[in-house]
């Protein structure tokens, strides 16, 4: 138990300090480049030769994104530009931010205008990404990103390069499926646990991570199992970090047994396959990703996939979790309410915020769901 707990400890420790590991990695001599959400091609990043380290922001107060954000917008975007000016990304050569939605856009152009010691690197990806023509215009996304990382870091792209740092990225999205389906079977490992695995991974080199997940699946399997009595439950949404909120799924006996969240396990589910180039490989996977509020789809398929996702993981409800004024989310929360209500599975929506510091609402909610569940 010693070392499982021990290994635990490794990932919350990672988790808690993006900082200290932005520190590590440029004390070793090593360029940092810093990839906002989502769909960022870490791959690239990695290829030339340095280290793709992510960011979803922070739960602080936002003071001076302020001049550059109304209010009434998600406040990821603000608080990743909070730390940019506050100096937290210090040491980076540059930023990648992709232009999925609306906020992202703005996130770019505002970089440029505050954080002027980092370089801003725009990642433009087409909506109708599955057609030929949606690949080709991922593909020049994809190149317009190297010339602007060639430039802003002297480094140099080399396409073999390329195709083995994707090796190592879909053994990392191996390892993190397996992991998920794994913690199925110990419920003592908690939802903040389980957060603390998935969120250290924006913080490390994949390789790296690997070797963390493979170790803990090893403590894991020494690890008697025991009854499981908790509520098994689905997430789904942007973000579900807040320490607050997973402390109130814990107190409430509640598990986790799968999610469709964009900073856990949304961003595991496609491996990019072998192709003429390493660019086409991943501008076929990104055509390959799907059930995801950013990426569009006419079948709003990810409603069909989280009453999935609650019939093969016999899950007792679903928690949706929306981070306040984030439009894509509030459109699919539609779409999931309503395949969830045919199905008869119970759904809650949670409305959290990078800002909140009072959680009350949200525990009188999980609580009453809990009743609800049992």
């Amino acid at each position: 138990m010693s070392g499982l707990k021990e290994s635990l400890q490794t990932f919350h420790k990672i988790a808690s300090s993006p900082k200290e590991q932005l520190k590590k990695y440029l004390a070793e001599d090593k360029k940092v480049v810093i990839c906002a959400p989502v769909y960022t091609p870490e791959e690239i990043v990695h290829a030339i030769g340095m280290v793709p380290m992510g960011t979803w922001g922070a739960d602080i107060e936002i003071k001076e994104a302020k001049t550059y954000f109304p209010a009434f917008i998600c406040s990821v975007m603000q608080s990743v530009l909070e730390l940019g000016i506050r100096g937290e990304f210090e040491g980076a050569s540059a930023i990648i931010i992709p232009s999925l939605c609306d906020s992202l856009k703005c996130l770019g152009e505002n970089w440029k205008s505050s954080v002027e010691n980092i370089p801003f690197i725009p990642m433009v990806y087409p909506q109708n990404r599955k057609a030929d023509f949606g690949k080709a215009f991922t593909k020049a996304g994809y190149e317009r990103v190297i010339a602007d990382l060639e430039k802003a870091t002297g480094q140099s792209f080399d396409d073999a390069k390329l195709t083995a740092s994707i090796a190592i990225y879909n053994e990392h999205n191996a390892i993190m499926r397996q992991l998920s389906d794994c913690l199925n079977d110990y419920p003592n490992v908690t939802a903040a646990d389980r957060n603390a695995i998935f969120q250290s991974a924006f913080y490390m080199e994949k390789s790296e991570h690997t070797a963390l997940v493979k170790d803990l699946i090893s403590e894991l399997t020494k690890t008697e199992k025991t009854a499981n009595n908790k509520i098994k439950i689905v997430t789904t949404g942007i973000l579900v970090d807040a320490e607050d909120l997973l402390k109130i799924l814990d107190e409430n006996d509640m598990q986790i047994v799968a999610d469709n969240v964009a900073s856990e396990s949304r961003q595991y589910h496609v491996d990019a396959k072998p192709a003429e180039t390493g660019l086409d490989s991943l501008s076929c996977k990104f055509a390959d990703m799907d059930n995801c509020s950013v990426l569009f789809n006419v079948d709003k398929a990810i409603a069909q996939y989280t009453v999935d996702l609650v019939s093969k993981y016999q899950a007792n409800g679903v928690i949706f979790v929306m981070t306040k004024f984030c439009d894509p989310e509030e459109f699919d929360y539609v779409m999931i309410k309503k395949a969830c209500e045919e199905k008869s599975i119970p759904l809650l929506l949670v409305e959290i915020d990078r800002q909140m510091t009072n959680y009350e609402q949200v525990r009188t909610a999980v609580e009453t769901f809990k009743e609800i569940l049992k």
